[in-house]
């Protein structure tokens, strides 16, 4: 991103509790997003450790509650834009494959391929703590395979977000593969 589409401010310094050395800036960047949203990112970052932590924060967002589903069936449809925000519950029905909202998510914006890298190395993880004889592992290899064969836009599949608050969005590389239903407040109580 060009620096004539962001601006940025430190605002605020601390010693950094990773290694009690160093210094954190915390910088305050806003990006103009080429479709008109804006993005408020907050970056943490040791001089010292390269101990690092962002956050971002939509300035212009759908905050309607609702469910968001894009089809993905196609290498193009990996490049769609994400933002999910903490409230968000993010799945992909097809890989039984879910990321629920907690006290401790974080924001993230990425692309379609993004989440699915963010799945790998999460399934990857899990399937190296397993015991070399655990039953698990073929159907854990069997995910795997199809994670790769999606990453690649070779596997067709259905990524859905349902945000009760509101906040998380998709920006579709072509919107007749999405749709958002929105949820009314009365279906909330």
């Amino acid at each position: 991103m060009s620096n004539k589409k962001r601006s940025n401010e430190i605002i605020y310094s601390f010693k950094c509790p990773s290694c009690q050395e160093g210094l954190i800036d915390i910088v305050k960047s806003i990006y103009n997003l080429p479709d008109g949203d804006k993005m408020l990112i907050l970056k943490f970052e040791c001089n010292t450790c390269n101990f690092h932590k962002n956050d971002v924060i939509p300035l212009t967002t759908n905050i309607e509650p609702g469910i968001i589903t894009l089809q993905i069936l196609d290498e193009n449809d990996l490049k769609s834009k994400i933002y999910r925000s903490p409230a968000g519950k993010l799945e992909i029905p097809e890989l039984e494959l879910i990321v629920e909202p907690g006290p401790r998510a974080d924001f993230y914006y990425t692309n379609i391929q993004g989440i699915l890298f963010r799945f790998e190395n999460a399934v990857s993880i899990y399937r190296n703590n397993l015991e070399e004889n655990d039953p698990e592992r073929s159907k854990i290899d069997a995910l795997m395979f199809n994670l790769r064969q999606a990453i690649d836009g070779k596997f067709k599949f259905t990524l859905k977000i349902t945000d009760l608050q509101g906040g998380s969005y998709i920006i579709p590389q072509d919107k007749s593969k999405y749709s958002f239903e929105k949820i009314e407040k009365k279906d909330l109580e």
